[in-house]
């Protein structure tokens, strides 16, 4: 694999714009070079500093034909220091902006907001809690397109606008669930030209019983008082599971009381959730705002259905695949940084679609074929 110095969408591009925190007598290994491995090894099964520099030592001469390397790989120390130095916040625009180049959203592309605790990033002695990230994930497209890291004794709330800025979002579906359902986010949205589903739950209680007694009494009716609504159904089920999905939204919104206090509502949508088990049946309903047209049940159902995709697609892969959970890298900034690196990894993994078989297997064949790891390389901008 060759370099292109000149392209302006090369992970090595994007790495190279980065600020290096060290000082100038410690520069043995270029950052955008040290980052460039480490991404490598990460695709290829390392989880460990010392992982990393073993892989980085045995594919030296490879890694030399495109890097920058004068003094060979770095030490695992070295990586680690490295990787706790650099700024989270420069490193994900970096991530933000390569992404960009990768990922081509589709009309009405649906773009799920979800948060994940990265477990082992605790710290006692320092008296840090876990680190708290939130992600954004393009569904059909199946691509990380940002995160960010919530603030110390913050939430979701206030790190979800700031991660919808950093985004290029017009024309696309966001959804969130219920933890995300603010009258600032529903704003932030509208404002960025996109649409939005949200999840209503107790934690806004007056929405919430609202919405539970007008669609509880039209479902008594069979909706017979609102003839302008929308409805969709679909059934799915497997090793003895079946699961009905019905869906009934409306356009009506003039029965909330805060109703006009919600950016571009336009919706409000109800979902009955019926899972059929061996022996019980568990029943269940949701409840959501939108801003999309309500007489288009079908939209909404594939918007609130595809949602779940990042917790199968990306937390579930993290943290299976990648051992997200077991990472005890936590000193200065490595968690969070380490973070971003996973997910350039698992965007590369994922957008490498000519072997059909799972993440963990494709890394395993990357670590196998020379000539496989060139192919996940170049499922993204030209490296």
């Amino acid at each position: 694999m060759t370099s292109s110095p000149n392209s302006e969408n090369t992970i090595l591009q994007h790495m190279s714009s980065l600020p290096d925190p060290r000082v100038n007598r410690t520069l043995l290994h270029p950052l955008a070079s040290v980052l460039v491995v480490v991404i490598c090894a990460v695709i290829c099964g390392a989880e460990t500093f010392v992982a990393i520099e073993l892989w980085g030592r045995a594919r030296l001469p490879w890694l030399q034909t495109f890097l920058d390397l004068p003094h060979g790989i770095p030490s695992h120390d070295t990586i680690g220091r490295i990787l706790g130095a650099l700024d989270p916040e420069a490193f994900r625009q970096a991530f933000i902006s390569w992404v960009r180049t990768l990922a081509k959203l589709n009309p009405k592309e649906i773009v799920a907001i979800d948060g994940q605790t990265l477990r082992r990033s605790f710290d006692r002695p320092g008296n840090k809690a876990p680190i708290h990230i939130v992600s954004a994930f393009a569904t059909s497209n199946h691509l990380i397109l940002g995160q960010l890291k919530t603030e110390a004794k913050s939430n979701e709330i206030t790190a979800i606008p700031r991660l919808l800025e950093l985004l290029a979002i017009e024309g696309c579906i966001v959804t969130i669930d219920a933890e995300g359902c603010q009258k600032a986010i529903a704003e932030k949205i509208i404002s960025a030209k996109a649409d939005y589903v949200l999840h209503v739950k107790d934690n806004h209680p007056t929405l919430h019983a609202e919405l539970q007694s007008f669609f509880k009494g039209l479902r008594e009716t069979k909706f017979k008082g609102l003839a302008a609504h929308g409805s969709h159904e679909d059934v799915d089920g497997d090793h003895g599971r079946v699961e009905t999905r019905r869906v009934w939204s409306t356009n009506w919104t003039g029965f909330l009381s805060g109703g006009s206090q919600w950016a571009g509502l336009r919706s409000v949508v109800c979902v009955e959730r019926i899972r059929e088990l061996t022996d019980k049946t568990e029943h269940h309903f949701a409840f959501y705002i939108s801003s999309l047209d309500g007489m288009n049940a079908q939209l909404i159902a594939h918007a609130i259905r595809e949602h779940w995709g990042i917790e199968n697609k990306v937390h579930w892969a993290l943290d299976v695949s990648f051992d997200q959970d077991g990472c005890r890298a936590r000193k200065d900034h490595t968690a969070e940084n380490f973070a971003i690196i996973r997910q350039i990894a698992l965007n590369l993994l994922k957008n490498e679609r000519t072997l059909k078989v799972g993440v963990k297997n494709k890394r395993l064949n990357a670590a196998w074929d020379h000539n496989y790891m060139l192919k996940v390389l170049a499922a993204g901008p030209e490296i």
